[in-house]
């Protein structure tokens, strides 16, 4: 067979060599260690958790190491393509501060290794494939639909592995009067890999997460350009990576199986193999035991489902780390206040066998982050996510800003700030009372009349004045409290609780649910405080009225 008369005869019209290519895409100008890696997704439309991670441990590696991060749309499947899909891939991304150094963007590329879709570097391709058929490496096939499924069928019948090799790989050796008869005859082909592997064949391989492996050759003569010569996943990533000069791939585990395949084409072509950090699924208990999160069962699967809930980006950020790195937290603890970019990240310390969710330690996480912000950095992202997801609320923060953020600032710094706060979500019902509109009318409890009620409120009118400061407020509610038969010695109410018709407790419960409509408030010195006289007086009032 004369090979290079079978990659002129498939490929008439590619004239660009693989030189000229290596020469359009030279190696990057990068110090010692840096690490050129890139996020590949397809525009399906969906981001999910499992993206996240993965573009956060590629974007860790690079920029720690001074490299480059690069976002490249792999969308050659365009039956599962979903029109906008790139540019809500894009700006969920960007919405949670996985920045790109090059790459796709929502109107075109932005570097100079593009094209960054997949779909517009057809071209590219034919010349490595060109270059393989001349090389006698690939070999266009002919089989239909219906061969391919008989040739399946029989496998399974004999227990056979599935595939097309060996004996089956029937368009692997014929003549080139057979395939010029083919191409002659207007049928389409599609082009294969000519595999040199054999399954007794076994080698070593160090992956940066699952560590040292045993890995079988691949024997399978797989696709390398569908018929319509746009490129399976296998060989654009391969031709792609090398010339944008990846050094890292960071990818699912699923991708395993075709690991020993990507070696041989990686070699069949000249190319340097990159590093993989193949990433176990995310995991949640299910019962006693564990199952992958799923997109059907799993609302916490969707990245759109935490900007809805509120959680800040840099709590969500925070969560993966500590799946991610399990010397995290030490960090964390030891640097309170250190941006969370200067953990010294590993891939070496991902678990092998995938991480676990845990939603209780996402919202744990997500306090934490909140207690550490300042009332500013509060207002602005809770204002940023009222407007989209609760506009009413958002008006009234916008109405009037030092009124929200008096609000937000309170048991904020300090060794133990208040966490209140897990989500954006949970803003309103925490300080929604300090608006009129979302004020709710108080349930008090049954066990104590309606009269003791009244007169505390009263007595409360009669005394209060908001120039008194937080110690002369309290002795007055202390004062009231010993007025109406209540003790203020709650180590002598627990120790005999019929002795006491009620506490200090109980009639400070009456003034918060008068001036809250709530049983749990911030500290109701500070609640009265910022709502001033007029209005605490006035909702006193209106509950006197009410009762």
């Amino acid at each position: 067979m004369d090979y290079q008369a079978l990659a002129e005869l498939l490929f008439p019209d590619v004239t660009d060599t693989p030189e000229m290519l290596e020469a359009r895409y030279p190696a990057r100008d990068l110090p010692e260690g840096a690490v050129v890696t890139r996020m590949a997704p397809s525009p399906t439309g969906f981001v999910h958790l499992g993206n996240l991670v993965m573009g956060l441990t590629a974007e860790r590696m690079a920029h720690q190491s001074g490299g480059v991060l690069f976002l490249r749309v792999e969308d050659t499947d365009a039956k599962r393509e979903v029109p906008g899909a790139v540019e809500v891939l894009i700006n969920t991304l960007k919405h949670y501060g996985i920045q790109f150094d090059e790459g796709a963007t929502i109107d075109g590329d932005s570097g100079n290794y593009g094209p960054y879709r997949q779909s517009t570097r057809a071209a590219i391709y034919h010349v490595y494939a060109k270059k393989l058929v001349s090389q006698g490496q690939a070999y266009p096939c002919f089989c239909t639909e219906e061969e391919l499924t008989a040739m399946r069928e029989k496998q399974e019948a004999a227990k056979e592995t599935t595939g097309y090799y060996g004996a089956y790989a029937v368009w692997r050796d014929r003549p080139m009067e057979d395939i010029q008869a083919q191409l002659e005859a207007g049928h389409p082909w599609v082009l294969r890999f000519r595999s040199t592997g054999s399954i007794e064949n076994q080698s070593k391989y160090d992956d940066l997460v699952k560590g040292k492996l045993t890995i079988t050759e691949n024997n399978v003569d797989h696709v390398l350009l569908k018929s319509d010569g746009i490129p399976t996943y296998h060989f654009a990533h391969a031709v792609d990576d090398h010339l944008m000069r990846t050094t890292h791939v960071v990818r699912g585990d699923e991708w395993m199986a075709t690991l020993p395949f990507h070696i041989q084409l990686f070699k069949a072509l000249g190319f340097r193999l990159p590093k993989y950090a193949h990433i176990g699924p995310l995991m949640k208990m299910d019962g006693t035991s564990k199952r992958k999160l799923s997109k059907r069962k799993d609302p916490e699967l969707a990245l759109t489902f935490y900007k809805a809930e509120g959680f800040p980006v840099k709590a969500v950020y925070e969560y993966i780390m500590t799946i991610l790195n399990s010397n995290f937290e030490d960090w964390r603890r030891a640097n309170p206040n250190a941006d969370a970019t200067a953990f010294p990240f590993s891939p070496k310390k991902l678990n092998p066998a995938g991480s676990l969710f845990d939603y209780a330690k996402l919202v744990d996480v997500s306090k934490n982050v909140i207690s550490r912000m300042d009332a500013e950095t509060v207002y602005s992202l809770l204002l940023e996510w009222a407007k989209e997801f609760d506009p009413d609320f958002g008006a009234r923060l916008e109405a009037d800003p030092d009124y929200a953020k008096r609000i937000l600032a309170i048991g904020r710094g300090g060794r133990k700030p208040r966490k209140d706060l897990a989500t954006w979500k949970e803003a309103k019902p925490y300080m929604g009372f300090f608006y009129d509109e979302y004020l709710e009318a108080p349930v008090f409890d049954e066990k104590f009349s309606k009269a003791t009620i009244r007169t505390v409120l009263e007595k409360f009118l009669a005394s209060y004045d908001p120039a008194d400061d937080s110690a002369v407020w309290f002795d007055k509610v202390k004062a009231i409290t010993a007025e109406i038969g209540f003790t203020t010695d709650m180590k002598a109410y627990k120790a005999d609780p019929d002795a006491f018709p009620g506490t200090v407790a109980d009639v400070s419960t009456y003034l918060r649910q008068a001036v809250t409509g709530k049983t749990n408030s911030p500290d109701l010195y500070t609640v009265m405080q910022i709502l001033g006289k007029d209005r605490t007086v006035a909702r006193i009032r209106a509950v006197l009225a009410g009762l």
